[in-house]
């Protein structure tokens, strides 16, 4: 419940009190785009910013969405997932985490903007598309309790809800917990944020059915050497999950190269 936004509800108002806000705020104010620009007739990014975010789309990589130059058939791997398979099965992301796409991800996770979750759980369900016709439920990555009531809400929830709602897909909020408070990655080598996440993700008890034999998407915002996303995958499967995937909205390109 906590990692559904319990402490959002205490704290302030939920997401439909604020979209309804922003709603009679609109109607005053013409609406901004996230980057600044000139004001525009729906809520997003404007067209320059658009233009230069780098989408990913087919080919890519089936076990961490690398892009591919052409296409290498069904499942295709590139060579750092061949030469060590990830804790998780499959993997896509709706952009690469760059200059462009930066400012709006900060601001949906350090802003006080979880209403850009419903833009981002657009990006996925086109991206992610083949992985979410396939998850028998969406699990989003959780927050420490701690990280949890300073941030008011977890980011990957936010997405995880309004993509169940487009695509029709269960969404197991608590389902997985973070039982250690791990801190923050940033900075941390790839072996660095293993060893962070070690054993910090589990299923409780009370939830373990809900995972048994099922296939599961796990929701994140970024994917930087997938060391969290791992140590989740790790805890689902140990619980008896039969498939856990990952779905992001973004990942940094040199995922492959980074220290492992």
């Amino acid at each position: 419940m906590a990692q559904n936004g319990l402490f959002r509800a205490i704290w302030k108002p939920g997401p439909e009190f604020q979209a309804a806000g922003r709603n009679l705020l609109d109607m005053i104010f013409p609406p901004q785009t996230l980057d600044g620009g000139h004001p525009s007739l729906s809520f997003g990014l404007s067209a320059e910013s658009w233009g230069q975010i780098e989408f990913l789309d087919d080919p890519v990589c089936d076990g961490c969405a690398t892009p591919f130059e052409f296409d290498q058939g069904p499942g295709a791997r590139c060579a750092a997932c061949m030469a060590r398979p990830r804790g998780f099965d499959r993997a896509r992301a709706a952009c690469f985490y760059d200059e462009a796409s930066r400012g709006p991800i900060l601001q949906f996770k350090h802003a006080d903007r979880p209403d850009l979750g419903v833009m981002f759980a657009r990006w996925l369900s086109r991206s992610a598309r083949d992985l979410l016709e396939e998850a028998d439920a969406l699990v989003p990555v959780p927050l420490h309790r701690t990280r949890l009531f300073s941030r008011r809400y977890n980011q990957a929830a936010e997405i995880a809800r309004p993509l169940g709602r487009l695509t029709g897909t269960r969404v197991l909020a608590d389902a997985l917990v973070r039982g250690r408070n791990t801190g923050s990655q940033a900075g941390k080598s790839g072996s660095g944020r293993r060893r962070n996440v070690a054993a910090a993700f589990e299923v409780p008890a009370g939830r373990v059915r809900q995972v048994e034999g099922r296939r599961l998407l796990l929701i994140d915002d970024v994917m930087t050497t997938g060391a969290t996303l791992e140590g989740c995958a790790r805890a689902l499967k140990l619980a008896g999950a039969a498939q856990v995937s990952i779905a992001v909205v973004s990942r940094v390109k040199d995922m492959a190269n980074r220290p492992i």
